[in-house]
């Protein structure tokens, strides 16, 4: 690799990816906050979110972490795929039986889909912004 070529994320970028968490996390809340539904609902949309976050981050550092050759073992590799699809699973379930508009749905469905893809990106752009260019040579 050319030692000038620096694998650092732009401010721009790591500016950004901290922006649309933010942004669709708290759209998110801000939604669940002012919902008309009862408290163990909005307890199970929270955990959606918390519980999709934390997988996002585990695969996305368990695929790189694979592919820079750092043993992640598999059945870490697995819970995290797993773990993902079955928060985008279990709030698809959520939405689908929710009585609320379908405008709703949307936007719960938006906001999370923003929230994990930003997730991702600050965890990418964490890891990128600790590592110095002759760590990939």
């Amino acid at each position: 690799m050319n030692p000038a070529i620096s694998r650092k994320p732009s401010a721009a970028f790591v500016g950004a990816s901290w922006t649309a968490l933010m942004l669709g996390a708290l759209a998110y809340l801000i939604g669940l906050w002012n919902a008309q539904m009862q408290l163990n609902e909005k307890g199970y949309y929270l955990t959606l979110l918390l519980y999709g976050l934390f997988a996002a981050v585990s695969v996305q550092k368990s695929v790189r972490d694979r592919l820079e050759g750092i043993a992640v073992t598999n059945i870490y590799y697995g819970l995290a795929w797993f773990s993902l699809a079955s928060a985008l699973l279990l709030l698809f379930i959520g939405l689908w039986n929710a009585e609320m508009n379908f405008s709703e749905k949307g936007f719960y469905g938006m906001a999370y889909a923003l929230s994990l893809f930003a997730a991702i990106a600050v965890q990418k752009n964490t890891r990128d912004s600790l590592g110095s260019e002759t760590d990939y040579e």
